[in-house]
């Protein structure tokens, strides 16, 4: 055995990732409300610290009626990069047409 130090990834804070999460989904152009960041009144995203990690959701479709969500589970700094991303990408493909 090696006496070299290993490597470890920082504890993931789960109300630090929450806050910058916030952040980038306003950047976005998402507007908060109670948990819930919408455009144009429209739910997209949500999220919320919920112990030690985050529980986020991204809609299937944006609807006014019947928001079918797809849930995940924050861990940790590289989830909540990966959930923007994938939000990034929906708002793309959405576009103006579903507004």
């Amino acid at each position: 055995m090696s006496n070299e130090p290993g490597f470890a990834a920082p504890l993931f804070k789960a109300d630090e990732g929450l806050q910058r999460l916030r952040r980038e989904l306003r950047d976005l152009g998402l507007a908060e409300r109670e948990g819930v960041f919408q455009r144009r009144g429209l739910a997209i995203a949500r999220a919320a610290v919920d112990g030690v990690y985050i529980a986020a959701a991204i809609v299937r479709r944006p609807s006014r009626t019947g928001v079918q969500w797809q849930a995940q589970t924050l861990k940790h700094n590289a989830d909540v990069r990966d959930f923007v991303v994938a939000l990034k990408k929906a708002l793309q493909q959405w576009g103006d047409r579903d507004d």
